[in-house]
């Protein structure tokens, strides 16, 4: 059984205010939590259907019915497993290489992905506006597939820090020069904006380079392409020619 105080704190855990107060966020799922386990990331909770995670101490661990996991799943269809961890303090901003800076961000899918996409590509620091989506949201944490164990995110004054670095600022602009021909620079900053309103007004006076990403259509008239996805080119592009 899951007491109602248990289930009251963990699904207050959906609002960012309360995963301030509490110092704690929600993970489900075996990849997630078991890529949080294998990381530096305490566990405070585990709840499970059946045994799935072995070397865990047993009294991190709760066995409940699947009718006490609906009622504190963030899931429309809950898989076996939720676990509470606790939000470790921040760390301090890793300068070196490349970085992706996000300028209000507020789609949840997409800013996980972005994270899980700084991990495939060997980024190691996202610097995030004030205003971009919280990444210990659970819907961010699921969409990272575990990928939140090894990138940084930090959280700044966004148009402060890029006027202070000394590094290249590049920004992701519909009519910025063609990133398929521009040099790019192995240790500068991403600027990746909004996804109605792309990057501010404010944050776009600190633009060194502005890129963007040519339409090959025959009419060329896609109107725009997800940041996750523009992302995903945009990080390869980078990389590739790194080598």
């Amino acid at each position: 059984m899951v007491s109602k105080n248990q289930i009251k704190l963990i699904t207050s855990l959906e609002q960012k205010k309360f995963r301030q107060k509490h110092k704690l966020f929600i993970a489900e799922g075996v990849k997630v939590i078991q890529e949080l386990l294998l990381s530096n990331f305490e566990l405070e909770h585990l709840y499970v259907t059946e045994p799935v995670f072995e070397n865990t101490n047993e009294k991190l661990i709760s066995t409940i019915g699947e009718s006490d996991l609906k009622k504190i799943s963030c899931l429309s269809t809950p898989n076996n497993c939720l676990a509470l961890f606790k939000i470790p303090e921040g760390k301090s901003i890793d300068e070196s290489g490349l970085v992706i800076a996000l300028d209000d961000i507020r789609d949840p899918g997409n800013f996980g992905t972005i994270i899980r996409l700084c991990d495939w590509f060997g980024v190691r620091q996202i610097i995030c506006s004030e205003q971009t989506v919280d990444v210990y949201n659970p819907k961010v944490i699921q969409a990272t597939m575990g990928s939140v164990a090894r990138v940084n995110v930090s959280y700044v004054d966004l148009p402060q820090h890029l006027k202070t670095t000394k590094k290249t600022v590049f920004g992701t602009f519909m009519n910025g020069k063609n990133v398929y021909q521009e040099t790019l620079s192995a240790d500068g900053i991403l600027v990746l904006g909004n996804e109605a309103n792309g990057i501010s007004k404010e944050v776009e006076k600190h633009i060194t380079q502005r890129l963007a990403i040519p339409r090959f259509g025959a009419i060329k008239k896609t109107e725009s392409l997800n940041v996750a996805t523009a992302t995903a080119i945009f990080l390869s592009e980078f990389k590739r020619k790194e080598q």
